[in-house]
């Protein structure tokens, strides 16, 4: 009785086994992972910093592809070094309460992701389809307000997603495949309460389905704005200013759709592993590439850092 009594109410504890691989392996995926975690700390700790430094890059726009990039830093930090302590060290176990603490902030910086690029969606639709008000529209408290709302629904949703994990079932070792915490890995490995199957389309619909028709009824307008232009000149250097923002929307939101449609843990496993580190590492390059401000800024530091040099 004492020792059935110690397993259902003791903490449980986690054992990560995403990749079933040889130490030669392991070793490998540390340091790929290692090299995709510095890649996306410094393309975006770049674009943090060129925009800090170049006060023509103080602009709505830019100030959403700063908190961006900042968000992208927090996102990946929560999984990805975990993910190279276990390939270090070998230790697979995670506590309840770790495993708690990464779900909640993977599932805050994730859902304000999704939030804010539909924010970015809004503000692209206002410089394409009110260009001469733009300034006027998009003023430091309407900046604001498109910041900071996709931080106060994920954290309403993070929590709602914690208080029904919270009502889950666990005993003694839970194995679960997968690389951290996710709650659909903890749904499939726990015993009992079924809530948080009812809940997961209501969470799709509202992280999915509501801010991906407000981004597309968005570029619905912005293309019927662009095709009221006469010039193909002009219309390609209208809807060019929204490339980058369509790019990142794709890369987010095609790796998430597969990811819950999928049956396959394996499948699961590397799409997991892709929609984690994907936008945090395009993104950088995406913008830099595809925006000439952001080109003209990195020049501009690296002429200054020649001349000084020299």
């Amino acid at each position: 009785m004492d020792a059935e009594s110690t397993n259902i109410t003791s903490e449980p504890l986690f054992y990560l086994f995403a990749f079933s691989t040889s130490e030669n392996q392991k070793l490998i995926i540390l340091t790929v992972v290692w090299v995709i975690y510095l890649v996306i700390l410094s393309g975006n700790l770049l674009i943090i910093s060129l925009i800090s430094l170049d006060h023509r890059l103080h602009t709505p726009m830019y100030f959403l592809l700063y908190v961006l990039s900042t968000l992208d830093i927090m996102y990946v930090s929560t999984t990805l070094p975990k993910l190279m302590y276990v390939c270090h060290t070998g230790d697979h176990i995670m506590s309840y309460t770790s495993c708690m603490a990464q779900l909640y902030l993977y599932l805050v910086f994730g859902d304000t992701e999704c939030f804010l690029l539909t924010s970015m969606a809004i503000d692209r639709y206002v410089a394409v389809c009110f260009p001469l008000h733009y300034s006027l529209i998009m003023s430091k408290k309407v900046c604001v307000l498109l910041a900071l709302p996709p931080w106060l629904l994920a954290f309403v949703n993070a929590s709602i997603v914690i208080y029904l994990v919270h009502k889950l079932t666990f005993f003694g070792l839970v194995e679960m495949r997968t690389f951290f915490c996710d709650f659909k890995a903890l749904m499939n490995a726990s015993n009992g309460d079924s809530s948080m199957k009812t809940f997961l389309p209501i969470d799709a619909l509202f992280l999915g389905v509501i801010p991906s028709c407000l981004i597309l009824a968005s570029y619905v307008r912005i293309i019927y704005t662009v095709l009221k232009i006469k010039s193909s000149v002009g219309r390609w250097k209208t809807f060019s200013s929204c490339s980058s923002h369509i790019t990142i929307v794709i890369v987010y939101y095609g790796p998430a759709m597969i990811l819950y449609l999928s049956e396959s843990l394996e499948q699961e496993i590397i799409l997991s592993l892709m929609f984690v580190t994907l936008v945090p590492m395009l993104n950088p390059l995406i913008y830099s590439l595809r925006n000439r401000d952001i080109t003209r800024a990195i020049r501009k530091i690296i002429d200054r850092y020649i001349t000084s040099g020299l």
